[in-house]
C-alpha cells in the first residue's frame, strides 16, 4: 500500500535551483515519486511512496525550508504507485495567476471546515464557484456550483471581475491552493464575503459521510488513480490516451471509444494519422502486458 500526500506551503524560498536539485535527488534516493513545484512564494506538490519514506521526506522539507506545518495537506492510500517518476520543478508561482501571495494575506477565519461549508452553500444567496478546469468539473462538483469554464487559470480574474461584490462567494478546488490566491485577489478588488473550503474537495470527501454530503460525482486527481470518491477511495474514471482527459464507464461504451486511441471527447478532433500512431502505440502496450512487462508509453496502472 502506498501513501499519497498532497500539500502546499506559502513561504519565502531562496536558492531555488540548489533546493530543486537537492529535493530531486532526495526523492529518487528515498523511492518517492510525484511532483513538487518550488517558487519564490512557496511550494506545492503531491508525492507518493511507503509511509516511512513519506515521513522522512516531510521532515526533510520542514528542515530544509524552515517551517513547522504545511498550510494544508491531505493523505490518502493507493494500492499501486500512482506516479511514474519524481519531478521537482521551478515556477514563477505555485499557481499561475500573476499574483504573488504574501502569507499575511491569508485569512484563516474564512477557511471553512466541511460542516460550515455545507451550511454556507445551502443558503440561496451564496454564489458557489468551482475554480477548477472544465474537465475536472465534469467529473464531479458541488450542487448548484458554477464553473467559469476557464482552461487557463491566468484568465480566471477576468471572470471574477463580473461578480457582485456584496454577494457571499464560496470557492473550492481540489486541495485548496487555487482558492488561496483567488480569495486574496477578490479581497484586493473589494469583495467582503469570501469563503473557501479548507483543504479543498479531498478534505471534504475524507471527512464527510456520504449521507451528509452535498458533493455529486467523483473528484479528478492528477495522478494515475484518475478520480476519488468519498473516503478517498479510487473512483470509476479512466484516462483517454488520445486527449488525456478523464472518461467514464459510459464513455467507454460509446462507438467513438477505442482503447488507447480515442473517446467521445476527441474522436472527431483527431486526424487519421494520429489515430494510426495511437493504434500502433496501443499494440505495443498490449504486447508488453502479455509478456508481463510495462511499456514505456503505458500511462495507467489500474
Amino acid at each position: 500500500m502506498f501513501e499519497v500526500l498532497g500539500f502546499y506551503k506559502f513561504i519565502k524560498i531562496k536558492s531555488l535551483k540548489k533546493n530543486k536539485d537537492f529535493m530531486q535527488n532526495f526523492l529518487i534516493k528515498n523511492n518517492i515519486r510525484g511532483t513538487i513545484i518550488l517558487a519564490k512564494e512557496g511550494m506545492n506538490g503531491t508525492i507518493s511512496g511507503q509511509l516511512k519514506d513519506i515521513r522522512k521526506t516531510i521532515n526533510k522539507m520542514k528542515f530544509l525550508f524552515s517551517f513547522k506545518n504545511f498550510d494544508n495537506s491531505n493523505n490518502s492510500k493507493s494500492k499501486f504507485q500512482p506516479f511514474h517518476r519524481a519531478k521537482v520543478k521551478i515556477k514563477k508561482e505555485v499557481v499561475p495567476m500573476n499574483l504573488t501571495l504574501n502569507i499575511k494575506d491569508r485569512e484563516m477565519k474564512t477557511h471553512l471546515d466541511p460542516k460550515e461549508w455545507n451550511e454556507l452553500i445551502k443558503k440561496k444567496d451564496t454564489y458557489i464557484i468551482d475554480t477548477r478546469k472544465p474537465f475536472e468539473y465534469d467529473v464531479g462538483t458541488f450542487k448548484k456550483s458554477v464553473n467559469p469554464d476557464v482552461n487557463n487559470f491566468r484568465d480566471f480574474p477576468k471572470y471574477l471581475n463580473k461578480l457582485k461584490k456584496n454577494k457571499p462567494v464560496a470557492m473550492f478546488c481540489t486541495g485548496g491552493i487555487r482558492c488561496e490566491k483567488t480569495s486574496v485577489y477578490l479581497k484586493k478588488k473589494g469583495f467582503k464575503n469570501i469563503y473557501q473550503l479548507n483543504g479543498g474537495i479531498l478534505n471534504y470527501l475524507k471527512k464527510t459521510k456520504e449521507k451528509d454530503s452535498l458533493w455529486k460525482g467523483e473528484c479528478f486527481v492528477f495522478d494515475n488513480r484518475i478520480s476519488l470518491k468519498h473516503g478517498l477511495k479510487v473512483g470509476s474514471f479512466f484516462m483517454c490516451s488520445g486527449c488525456r482527459k478523464p472518461i467514464s464507464i459510459k464513455d467507454k461504451k460509446s462507438k467513438k471509444y477505442e482503447e488507447g486511441v480515442s473517446c467521445p471527447n476527441c474522436h472527431d478532433k483527431l486526424t487519421d494519422a494520429q489515430k494510426t500512431r495511437f493504434r500502433m502505440r496501443q499494440k505495443q502496450i498490449n504486447l508488453a502486458k502479455k509478456s508481463g512487462s510495462k511499456h514505456i508509453f503505458q500511462k495507467e496502472f489500474k
